[in-house]
């Protein structure tokens, strides 16, 4: 059932209460500064070598995998082989990319998002 509902409030003069919504211009303006420019450089220099050291490492296993049996079918101990180590190993660093990624962006990217956003609903 479909029912014709009007928009939410852009803004609190509307609603009399709630943040501002910035104007085009504010987000241009703020995606112009240099402090918007840090936070970029901030987020890129942990994502992107991090990013490109997983595809790496993940390329890397499926390369063994299909081109050097011999390797991965060696026994480590027990009935687990190179190929089951690396394999874990896989979730082992995604898991902790992401404990990595969560720890740099809540001190490093989140306040400084924080302190845009603030002055960005203050100003409007």
């Amino acid at each position: 059932m479909a029912t014709e509902a009007p928009p939410p409030p852009r803004n609190d003069t509307e609603t009399g209460h709630g943040p501002a919504s910035p104007t085009t211009e504010q987000f241009v303006e703020v995606q112009e500064s240099a402090e918007f420019g840090e936070l970029r450089r901030t987020h890129r220099s942990f994502a992107f070598p991090l990013t490109l050291a997983f595809i790496a490492w993940y390329l890397l296993y499926v390369l063994l995998s299909n081109y050097a049996g011999g390797f991965m079918g060696t026994k480590v101990f027990g009935n687990i082989n190179v190929a089951l180590v690396l394999g874990l190993g896989q979730f082992l660093t995604t898991f902790l990319i992401a404990w990595l990624y969560s720890r740099h962006a809540a001190n490093r990217l989140d306040p400084k998002a924080e302190a845009i956003r603030t002055r960005m609903e203050g100003d409007a």
